[in-house]
């Protein structure tokens, strides 16, 4: 019997706890004649001309390989749930990597179930229906659809998304009397992790995991379309924001996050991380998202941003730029050695190629840089053996990208940072130098200097293709793009 079967919806308890009012609401209840009154006089608004989404396709494809891959099991992929941020108001939700990938959904508490049948699954996605019209649910619950907007029908899902929909109130009920064998993807929703914990082991579990990791290391065709789709509109914010820099330079590094904020919402769905507007000293700090310093003509803009498309691809991009137009002399010196840096890794993408080779042909030309100016003591060799370098390079030159900023994150080391590239794999390369400003190891003039500059690398057939190619990267060329955004 499949779960689907399993579910027989119950006739609703009449002693049912009604709906839960706020305790210091300005209405102490609801009178039966208001009851009646919201229960009726409703369009018809069914939605009927509805097309599948443009990835159904593609979403179809993937649950055939997981399919492939744990035959005879039954799967469970959750969405999650909504998450408290204070009191009755929650953070935006944002559904699992792992649910999205396979059907296209971004919706709070739904679940994807794949029941073995045959040689094959069955793709079930249970989802919350239409908020009730006859409970009071639809505008007395702070989910109801008056509350905070219309839910698909069930039967609006499964055109939708190509797969049939069920009601998921009653999927934990269902698991619970469900045999045979099964995994979940944990760590998005306690309730269905709940109804299975004595059907599964931790160990199946991550092998799923680790399994729809490895699955989007390779991007196919829409996935390559919506990156490009996410870096052009990271491309146009980061103009956005060399226009408004003397606008900053009269508030905060606030005023440029605000700034590429509003264009990944306007073109976007968000952003895909928390966005680094880092000045002078503070892009020696690799994650400052505080955003909240001073902005000073004659230093350094480090902004690491990107925005993420409505399907949750996002761009991880990086420009340090001089916030007055031209660097210094100094500045362009330790600029031009990380252009070099990323140049030569670059140049090492390419398909049968390791995957660290980027990073070492980078951090190469870097520990040359450090000696070359008397930084540390060569020679080069010794430098990399010993990681003598790190002081000033601190990360990794880069990462896989897609539906997370460090996407696959889950998948094994001999796929990952021990693996080879394959064509459809897209990564960042973004080496930097960071002189932190209490570093007494260099020369004053250094301290608080921090120059990061980040490109997403498609590889392709025969090398590969900067997706961010669009936006300057030599210095010269940098100081002529800002002149001609504030021109």
């Amino acid at each position: 019997m499949t779960v689907a079967e399993e579910l027989i919806p119950e006739t609703p308890d009449e002693s049912e706890e009604p709906i839960k009012q706020r305790k210091n609401g300005l209405y102490p209840g609801v009178s039966d004649e208001l009851a009646d009154n919201m229960k009726s006089g409703w369009a018809d608004t069914e939605l009927r001309d509805l097309e599948p989404i443009p990835q159904a396709a593609e979403t179809a494809a993937r649950r055939a390989a997981l399919s492939a891959r744990f035959p005879g099991e039954r799967l469970v992929i959750p969405a999650g749930n909504l998450k408290t941020r204070s009191n009755d108001t929650e953070y935006a939700f944002r559904a699992s990597v792992e649910y999205a990938y396979l059907t296209g959904n971004q919706t709070e508490d739904g679940v994807l179930v794949l029941e073995p049948q045959g040689e094959g699954h069955e793709a079930t996605i249970y989802l919350l229906p239409r908020s009730d019209r006859e409970n009071g649910e639809f505008w007395l619950d702070g989910q109801g659809e008056l509350w905070v907007g219309r839910r698909h029908s069930l039967t609006e899902a499964g055109t939708l998304y190509g797969i049939p929909a069920s009601d998921v109130r009653e999927l934990a009920g269902a698991l619970r009397e469900a045999t045979g064998p099964v995994r979940v993807v944990r760590g998005y929703d306690a309730g269905i992790e709940a109804a299975l914990t004595d059907k599964v082991t931790a160990e199946r579990d991550e092998e799923l995991r680790v399994f729809l990791s490895e699955a989007r290391l390779v991007k196919d065709d829409f996935e390559v379309g919506e990156l490009q789709k996410a870096v052009d509109s990271t491309v146009r914010g980061f103009e956005d924001v060399v226009k408004v820099l003397d606008k900053a330079e009269a508030s905060s590094e606030r005023y440029i996050e605000g700034t590429f904020f509003l264009r990944a919402r306007v073109e976007g769905n968000d952003v895909g991380y928390g966005t680094i507007a880092a000045a002078g000293p503070h892009a020696c700090t690799l994650h400052w998202v505080r955003n909240d310093g001073a902005v000073r003509s004659g230093e350094l803009l480090l902004l690491d941003a990107g925005v993420e498309t409505h399907t949750y691809y996002t761009a991880d991009v990086t420009r340090t730029l001089p916030i007055n137009g031209r660097f210094s002399d100094l500045q362009r010196k330790i600029y031009d050695a990380v252009y070099e840096a990323q140049e030569a890794g670059i140049a090492a993408v390419k398909p049968g190629a390791k995957y660290r080779d980027f990073h070492d042909a980078a951090q190469r030309v870097l520990a040359e840089k450090l000696v070359e100016w008397g930084l540390v003591e060569g020679p080069v060799e010794r430098v990399l053996e010993l990681g003598l370098q790190r002081r000033w390079t601190l990360h990794g030159t880069g990462h896989m990208l897609g539906m997370d900023v460090h996407d696959c994150a889950a998948a094994r080391v001999e796929a990952y940072v021990d693996g080879v590239l394959e064509p459809g794999m897209c990564l960042t390369v973004e080496p930097g130098l960071y002189f932190q400003a209490d570093d007494l190891t260099v020369p004053e003039e250094y301290r608080g200097i921090g120059v990061r500059i980040e490109d997403d690398i498609l590889v392709t057939e025969d090398g590969n293709r900067n997706l961010s190619a669009a936006l300057p990267r030599r210095s010269d060329e940098v100081e002529a793009w800002m002149a001609s955004l504030k021109g």
